[in-house]
Order: structure tokens, then sequence, then C-alpha cells
């Protein structure tokens, strides 16, 4: 399984981008989840979104709620988190990450519930 993510960039704050993870290589079971992690330097990796493909549900960091919308689709195996209103603070490398089967609710926000990472795509928003 190869995920493959992209969309990163410099942006000013206030600024938008939309990052998308496509996975390659296998099919997921019905109810895999999405997610998405951040790692700014000096710090450890953080939860920032994860998608419940079984129920719909969505799950977002309170940093982030409100300003980031994470979708999918499932036709073209891609998850997709939809910023706006970014901050300097968003400044970090952004990793999707996916899991081949359901999820424990409780998990979803948890790193190591996951299987597959991609490779991380960087994200700097300027003041």
């Amino acid at each position: 399984v190869q995920l493959q993510a992209s969309g990163g960039g410099l942006v000013q704050a206030g600024g938008s981008l939309r990052l998308s993870c496509t996975a390659s290589g296998r099919t997921f079971a019905a109810g895999s989840p999405g997610g998405w992690f951040r790692q700014a330097p000096g710090k450890e990796r953080e939860f920032v979104a994860a998608i419940d493909t079984w129920t719909g549900s969505t799950y977002y960091s309170d940093s982030v709620k409100g300003r980031f919308t994470i979708s999918r689709d499932r036709a073209k195996n891609t998850v997709y988190l939809q910023m706006k209103g970014l901050k300097p603070d968003d400044t970090a490398v952004y990793y999707c990450a996916a899991r081949n089967g359901r999820i424990v609710t409780s998990h979803i926000t948890r790193a190591g519930a996951y299987d597959f990472w991609g490779q991380g795509t960087e994200v700097t928003v300027s003041s």
C-alpha cells in the first residue's frame, strides 16, 4: 500500500490550502478510516483530523476545529483536508494515515491505530 500526500506549500496567514492523500496498491475494507496528523519542528506528531467512513463521522483537534474539513472521495480512493484560515501555528509536515478495517471510535485520534502512512507534505504559513 502506498499513500501519496500532496498539496502542501507556502501560504500567508489567513490563506487556504487543500491537501490530498491518494491510496494505491490495495482496496481498503468498508469502513476503513482516514486521518491526518502533523508534526511541527521540535514537536511530537499530533492528531489533526479523521473520518470514519463507516459512519461518516468526522473528528478534529480543538486547534483546527471550524477551520479544517476532512472529506473522502471513495471513487478516487482519496482523502482530502481543506484548510482555511491558516495560522503560523499550523506550520508543520502533514501526514496522512490509513487503516484497513473499522476502528474503535475512541482510537481514531491515535497515531498507533493506523497501519499505513504517507510521506508527508510540508505546510508553511507566514505571518
